[in-house]
């Protein structure tokens, strides 16, 4: 039984702008924590080693649950999944604020990364969803985008000025007013769905395995960076959580009530989208993490002036995504302009890869950055309308879970495998006696060259898997323009 509407929004809109400002408060929680570590660090004792799982706690069970809350949504409601996702982050957000110790804070942690895959595993089927018109649907569809990609860029400025105006507890006190205003309009505005019911049937071993599979992958990929692709934990539990993930599928092939119905996978559009997603936000990742560390490190901003160099970033994601690729969308098709939007991505970490020594901001960085967000403006909101329009309604839900999953998944592996790269160019050039200001840009160097790989590679598959959706100025014309093969 597919999800039927109990009750109308207030307004479409509304619901928009509810759903994008929890989908940005999602988003911020996970870069806004970087800058203010050393803050974290210092007052609270934790170890270097133990540092790092102040993030990883978070981005754990947040890229180990999508699939799971993606489906329950489908279930229960995404209106009701929604909610509580909203609630439960911003009660945990509440208990990391208060933390005294690590082990608090990390609990604390992990306990918002399990509201956040809850909240943002609906949200994406719900702003896909709200319009039937194609023009609102992908003006919906683009605030989704600017609320993913710019929560990103202005993470680390918010990070930077709460922790130097205030303390770092309020990066997660600041979470708690906005989510209670959420849950309460969100109550009222949103608008009421049935689900398809638990007694639709639930694959729980389906769940099992992939919520452990994806857990234990996220983990290990995590876990990697510190202890190495050689040790003996990594070369075990990659291989388990290969073989869970594989028993997972294996097991949707013959579920009577797949949790995952392999047919989406079988839509061209929906499968390219993701694979396309996967390796754009690999390389986004480069920009997000070592764009920072070069100003901070090379240009020796400090964490408040290194945010405000993101601004303008974010800026152009806001003007482009809201602004300009609705309508070069609708009269060009979102194919031509992911396209357009990957090759300005490659062309910006190609600028970067030029980045000096003795740079200058507004010479090494921000022209890059500008076109960065640019490309990435036009690219985000285009990727996911090819997929989400493959989708129907009722699977609207586990559609969107698993796009967040390749999100979570590819800036995990993206930042794991550039991290690796930089580790050993770093290695290399200290080896052959460079200053310490060579070493630092010439391992960035390589981060974004790899950045820029991932980005070619995206378009590549996006040239040869993403086929023209017809454009609304080729129906004006009566033409009869390619349609997407699925």
């Amino acid at each position: 039984m597919p999800l039927s509407v109990t009750g109308k929004s207030a307004s479409p809109w509304l619901t928009v702008v509810l759903l994008c400002i929890g989908q940005m408060m999602i988003v911020l929680d996970q870069n806004i924590v970087n800058v203010a570590l050393p803050a974290v660090q210092r007052d609270l004792g934790l170890s270097s080693e133990n540092l790092v799982w102040v993030v990883n706690a978070y981005v754990i069970p947040f890229g180990g649950l999508l699939l799971l809350a993606g489906r329950l949504g489908d279930l229960l409601g995404r209106k009701t999944v929604f909610l509580t996702g909203i609630a439960l982050f911003s009660a945990s957000s509440v208990l990391c604020g208060a933390a005294t110790s690590e082990t608090w804070l990390i609990a604390a942690r992990f306990l918002q990364g399990i509201g956040g895959a809850v909240a943002s595993a609906c949200i994406l089927g719900m702003v896909a969803t709200v319009f039937g018109d194609r023009r609102e649907q992908a003006q919906a569809i683009a605030a989704y985008s600017f609320a993913s990609a710019g929560g990103g860029a202005i993470g680390p400025l918010l990070g930077g000025v709460l922790t130097d105006l205030l303390s770092w507890h309020w990066i997660f006190f600041i979470n708690a007013p906005i989510g209670a205003t959420l849950v309460l309009v969100g109550m009222r505005a949103l608008p009421g769905e049935r689900g398809e019911g638990m007694g639709a049937g639930t694959d729980f071993l389906g769940a099992v395995l992939v919520t452990s599979g994806m857990l234990l992958f996220v983990y290990t990929i995590v876990d990697a960076e510190r202890v190495g692709w050689g040790a003996a934990r990594t070369l075990l539990l990659g291989p388990v959580s290969l073989a869970l993930l594989i028993g997972f599928f294996v097991r949707q092939a013959t579920a009577t009530k797949p949790l995952l119905p392999l047919s989406l996978l079988r839509s061209r559009s929906l499968a390219a989208a993701n694979i396309v997603q996967f390796l754009m936000i690999a390389g986004m990742f480069g920009l997000l993490f070592f764009g920072t560390l070069y100003l901070q490190r090379v240009l020796r901003y400090d964490s408040l002036r290194a945010g405000i160099g993101f601004v303008p970033i974010a800026v152009v994601i806001a003007a482009v995504s809201l602004g300009l690729s609705t309508r070069l969308v609708t009269r060009y098709g979102p194919r031509a302009m992911l396209l357009l939007g990957l090759a300005l991505i490659v062309g910006a970490f190609v600028m970067l890869s030029f980045a000096r020594v003795d740079g200058v901001y507004l010479v090494d960085f921000l022209p890059a950055g500008l076109v960065m967000g640019l490309g990435f403006g036009l690219a985000a909101p285009a990727v996911m309308g090819l997929g989400m329009t493959a989708v129907a309604p009722a699977d609207s839900g586990i559609a969107s879970g698993l796009f967040n999953t390749t999100q979570q998944i590819g800036g995990a592996i993206g930042l794991t495998v550039l991290s690796a790269l930089v580790g050993a160019r770093t290695d290399s050039l200290a080896v052959a006696g460079k200053t310490e200001a060579d070493v630092l840009v010439g391992a960035y160097h390589v981060a974004f060259v790899a950045a820029a790989g991932f980005s070619l590679a995206a378009l590549i598959i996006g040239m040869v898997l993403l086929k023209a959706a017809p454009t609304e100025e080729a129906n004006r014309r009566g033409a009869v323009p390619a349609v997407q093969a699925d």
